[in-house]
């Protein structure tokens, strides 16, 4: 019998940005349509999964390796809403050790225990901290264990900057095996000026958006809940935005290297945008982004 292929994605953010809180409703959704989903969070603060758990927190993967040598799954992989598995890699203690550490150690853990196989899943998603695309961060990107790539970003400076550092470190490793981009999730996009910002960052660095996620009320009612906005407000329009994305990820086939932008290109082109709004704020000119 052919082995089950597993499609494994990799979601990158700057800190903030509502990567974690994108990515579990994405899980809760691909859950919802049928699918057998695993959620590891790679973010030292260990709090990807909190949503899918009624907003409790679960023993990390490098905690319970400093209590113990020998590690079973059901002492690191939890369930939660609708039968996800859940898993958090953990960090170091605070001051010591590399905060990606916790990414290596995970997989590699996760790999002996034969977690990927023996639990039938469908989509291993990866929630990863994109501030800094350190040794331990860029291990999905760096060692193919994804199979696509997105990032989360909204039209904040410090989000397409981080974006554009993962772009860069996707182009590094593309040609010795790594996983390539799927995507920009644009998120709190509420205004037409923000589209536009990103629409035109997507379109110096040769990527796309694959959905806009607006800023909604509805996530923080479900969050204050410890829930997602899937299972707190499934009949919301803010669900059917993060349904229609997970289809788009779960469906999506061809990643491609994307075209960072320079350190002087990028600002040079926040120059500009900062120009720009200035002169739409001031009424010097008129257009669709004007409505601010």
């Amino acid at each position: 019998m052919p082995k089950k292929k597993v499609k494994t994605i990799a979601i990158y953010g700057k800190g903030g940005i509502g990567k974690s809180t994108t990515t579990s409703n994405i899980s809760a959704a691909l859950s919802v349509a049928g699918l057998k989903v695993l959620q590891i969070g790679c973010d030292p603060k260990s709090d990807s999964t909190t949503t899918l758990r009624g907003g409790g927190y679960i023993p990390t993967i490098l905690d319970t390796l400093r209590e113990k040598k020998s590690v079973k799954s059901n002492e690191v992989i939890f369930e939660g809403f609708n039968g996800i598995y859940c898993v958090e890699a953990g960090g170091p203690a605070p001051g010591v050790g590399c905060a990606g550490r916790g990414i290596i150690t995970s997989v590699e853990l996760l790999k002996q225990l034969r977690v990927f196989e023996e639990l039938d899943l469908d989509i291993v998603v990866y929630d990863v901290l994109g501030d800094v695309v350190c040794g331990g961060f860029a291990v999905p990107v760096r060692e193919g264990i994804a199979d696509h790539v997105f990032t989360v970003s909204s039209a904040d400076f410090m989000a397409i900057y981080a974006a554009n550092n993962l772009f860069k470190g996707i182009q590094k490793y593309s040609n010795n095996g790594g996983a390539l981009l799927g995507g920009v999730i644009a998120n709190s996009i509420n205004t037409d000026y923000a589209r536009e910002i990103v629409d035109d960052f997507v379109s110096q660095t040769k990527t796309r958006v694959i959905e806009y996620v607006p800023r909604s009320v509805t996530v923080t009612q479900s969050e204050l809940q410890g829930k997602t906005a899937i299972e707190a407000f499934p009949e919301s329009e803010q669900a059917k935005v993060y349904k229609a994305l997970a289809s788009k990820i779960w469906n999506h086939a061809e990643s491609k290297v994307p075209s960072p932008l320079g350190e002087k290109e990028l600002h040079e082109w926040a120059f500009r945008w900062a120009d720009t709004l200035l002169a739409m704020e001031t009424g010097e000119v008129r257009g669709v982004a004007a409505a601010i």
